[in-house]
């Protein structure tokens, strides 16, 4: 008999999406794809050249449980560099994406019934690896007039003896709004730890992010090389820690994980020290096709109050064309050939929502919104 985790666990509408514009292409459909959060990039060559001479060595046998202490030292310096903050390669483990990440948080830090505190929307996942690990996430609706950022005295309506964390986001999945400094230092001084995915760092076009190690230590910082270095495939990822935990969760990963993969980990060092001329390459056209497809999305009818600044997503209001934004995205795969992610995906407040994402070619870009504007312009919604 399946297990009830098993059965409760609720897809991840996004790769739902994505599959089902997969097997249409499969049948000879020509699909545009704004819907996956995945740069449309190959990895630098640094990277890869880097990874593929680590083989040819043999660096292919398990590491230190931690990770390699050169990457863990590399990225101390980069948190020393671009924050101000010092970070001890002893409290860095290397994982094998920032999901993996999460499951050695929420291992050492939930016990059953523990509450953390998410916005709502946020990434999907969130609460589901939340729930699996017996943990209940606890909502603080965030709204567009704000652009999707908490406010703070709202969390302190939610705060509970069984609060353990509050997850933030930023620049944030779905919305592409970077967290304001002053909201992120009044955060810092909840009574609780503080969990940061800074997943997105470094993919800012306007405004500067900041980390939550800049105002508390005790806070846990998820981060990788999946968006930024166009590496999602790699699976490379790392959890920034209080001292405390780092032999919890040490165990956690030697138990389920043993260690991320050698000639990966090596990569990542080379994307911290040789890819710099790539990445700001590819800021500058995600940026470019940023500046591109927000006011073309205006055009269409799409709301927009705050315009994102960061990461590659736009969340649009559609709720003039649809209150259920899973058949109206459906609705545009299957007749106007385009995928989006529809924004139940990421919490009921995010119900009417689109989110649109631009990790594509501009020419793609400009096709899917023409093809929407000959949709749009022709169809009744009754959804």
């Amino acid at each position: 008999m399946l297990s009830k985790k098993s059965k409760d666990i609720p897809p991840f509408i996004v790769m739902e999406i994505l599959e089902k514009a997969q097997k249409m292409e499969q049948e000879g459909i020509n699909i545009i794809h704004l819907e996956i959060g995945e740069p449309d990039f190959e990895t630098p060559e640094c990277i890869k050249d880097t990874a593929c001479q680590a083989i040819k060595e043999g660096k292919t046998q398990y590491t230190h449980s931690l990770g390699l202490i050169e990457l863990r030292e590399v990225i101390s310096n980069h948190y020393d560099k671009k924050y101000n903050v010092a970070v001890d390669p002893g409290q860095i483990i290397i994982t094998s994406g920032t999901s993996p990440a999460m499951f050695l948080i929420f291992g050492a830090l939930l016990d059953p019934k523990d509450e953390v505190i998410l916005s709502n929307p946020s990434y999907a996942c969130y609460p589901n690896i939340i729930k699996f690990a017996d943990g209940v996430p606890v909502y603080v609706n965030v709204y567009e007039e704000d652009g999707f950022q908490y406010r703070p005295e709202k969390i302190k309506e939610k705060l509970s003896k069984k609060t353990k964390a509050l997850f933030i986001n930023s620049p944030s999945n779905p919305t592409g709004n970077l967290l304001e400094e002053n909201i992120m230092k009044e955060i810092a001084q909840n009574n609780c730890f503080i969990i940061s995915d800074e997943i997105y760092h470094g993919l800012v076009y306007e405004g500067k992010e900041h980390s939550i190690l800049e105002y508390t230590d005790k806070a846990f910082v998820l981060n990788g090389f999946s968006k930024l270095y166009a590496m999602t495939g790699w699976r490379l990822g790392y959890v920034i820690a209080p001292k405390e935990f780092i032999r919890p969760m040490q165990k956690i990963q030697q138990n389920f994980f043993i260690s991320a993969n050698n000639f990966v980990q090596r990569g990542g060092i080379a994307a911290l020290t040789k890819a710099e001329p790539d990445i700001k390459k590819m800021i500058a056209t995600y940026n470019e096709r940023r500046k591109f497809i927000i006011p073309r999305l205006k055009e269409l009818g799409f709301g927009i109050t705050v315009e994102p600044t960061g990461a590659f997503y736009v969340l649009v209001n559609a709720k003039h064309f649809s209150s259920n934004s899973y058949k109206f995205a459906i609705e545009l795969l299957e007749k106007a050939k385009v995928a989006v992610t529809p924004g139940i995906d990421f919490g009921q407040n995010a119900e009417g929502y689109i989110r649109f994402s631009y990790a594509n070619s501009l020419e793609n870009i400009k096709e899917g919104c023409n093809r929407l504007e000959e949709y749009l312009k022709y169809s009744t919604f009754n959804l």
